[in-house]
């Protein structure tokens, strides 16, 4: 797996929210570290998160925003169309990059490979390098703590970025209520 970013979701009764780290890295060298790598989709309706580089990911929310809107916004038959063409293109399979795309009912991984995973419990997902580090905490604090699904994310990410060299502190939200 490449070494690039944390990004996670959560989805509740109360909520969606994503959440992303702002560091870039290239090898072993911190180029930047207030990157934007979540975005809102579809007239606000869907939140994207991307871990790979900036180029495949201006390009893969390019095409998968192209997708929803043919698709009206039906999250999950774009995920399914979106993993075909992603798939399919003998240049943009080859991407080391993956996707968490969520609305108010669904939560989705994608990769180049033609992934399209719902978690198991369908309320957290992560991705990136210090995306296992997130998820266990995001796990935990749902179990044992009242936090509303942005704080949840947030101090998810915040653990995340104390653990995980590829992660930083410097954490952007995007929420749908």
């Amino acid at each position: 797996m490449f070494e690039a970013t944390t990004i996670l979701a959560y989805k509740s009764d109360k909520g969606a929210v994503i959440g992303g780290d702002g560091q870039v890295t290239f090898g072993n060298a911190i180029l930047k570290g207030n990157a934007t790598k979540i975005r809102t989709l579809y007239e606000g309706k869907i939140l994207a998160g991307f871990a790979g580089s900036t180029a495949d990911a201006f390009r893969l929310f390019d095409m998968f925003e192209g997708i929803l809107s043919e698709k009206r916004g039906d999250l999950l038959k774009s995920v399914i169309e979106f993993a075909k063409q992603w798939r399919s293109d003998k240049h943009l399979r080859q991407l080391e990059a993956m996707m968490l795309v969520l609305n108010k009912e669904h939560i989705f991984i994608l990769s180049g490979t033609g992934d399209v995973v719902e978690p198991e419990d369908g309320e957290i997902a992560a991705i990136g390098s210090g995306g296992n580090f997130a998820l266990s905490a995001a796990r935990a604090l749902k179990k044992h703590s009242n936090l509303t699904p942005l704080e949840l994310v947030k101090e998810s990410l915040q653990i995340a970025g104390e653990l995980c060299i590829y992660t930083n502190t410097n954490i952007k939200t995007l929420e749908l209520e």
